[in-house]
């Protein structure tokens, strides 16, 4: 064998080893944090599929992050990909305005954000647009559709108010995502598909992160009153 041949055959053999990771790479593209979002999805279709009327794309959006965080995940589970997003709380639920949230309710007038699995429905032109209805799912967030707590665009949502103020707007309870963010929920996210909101805390990386300040359900009591106690699901 000359050396040229030998140069040639040592390419073939190199390429040939190489080609499967690079095959694998390609299948299995998702990173540890996208491979746990989908398997959220996954589990809470298997817990409230049967309400859901479509179940290729699940919404997640995890309030156990910041919202100058991109925490609301747009996860395709034909594809197996994750795109994420900004998405606001509510009002009620972060009193201080510093882009934590403290403290769900599925109480009326609270102007807070509800946990659980929600379906969304249809689409409607409201108070900021065209926004998706939504249907709550857990007793955590029965009270949405009278509640009218929905998703819709927002000015307040948009990534460069994050820029400028270190962390999103607050909205009375919604889920409201910067408007170009928003066209491609409005497209893909609504029609009876599931969205789960809920505390996980789970960072770019894959690992968890403690929110800083405890986190609570806002309760009414059976005399009328309200009580705050910790949320089992949060940290």
């Amino acid at each position: 064998m000359n050396r040229r041949d030998l140069i040639k055959g040592t390419l073939a053999a190199s390429a040939a080893v190489a080609l499967p990771s690079r095959l694998f790479a390609q299948v299995n593209p998702t990173s540890a944090r996208d491979r746990k979002l989908i398997e959220i999805a996954r589990d809470q279709l298997a817990r409230v599929g049967s309400n859901i009327w479509k179940k290729d794309i699940v919404g997640i959006a995890d309030f156990g992050l910041h919202s100058g965080s991109e925490r609301f995940h747009f996860v395709d589970l034909d594809n197996e990909r994750v795109e994420s997003f900004f998405v606001t709380h509510g009002t009620g639920s972060d009193s201080e305005h510093d882009g934590w949230l403290k403290r769900y309710s599925n109480i009326e007038g609270s102007e807070a954000t509800s946990r659980g699995a929600y379906m969304t429905r249809s689409w409607y032109r409201g108070k900021y647009g065209t926004s998706i209805r939504l249907d709550g799912l857990d007793p955590t967030n029965s009270n949405a559709l009278p509640r009218a707590i929905v998703m819709h665009p927002a000015e307040y949502a948009r990534p460069e108010h994050i820029s400028r103020w270190g962390r999103l707007g607050r909205s009375n309870g919604c889920l409201a995502l910067g408007p170009d963010q928003f066209a491609k929920v409005l497209l893909q996210l609504s029609g009876g598909r599931l969205l789960y909101a809920e505390s996980l805390g789970i960072q770019a990386d894959g690992s968890h992160r403690t929110p800083p300040i405890a986190q609570t359900d806002l309760i009414r009591g059976l005399g009328g009153g309200t009580f705050e106690q910790v949320s089992p699901s949060a940290y």
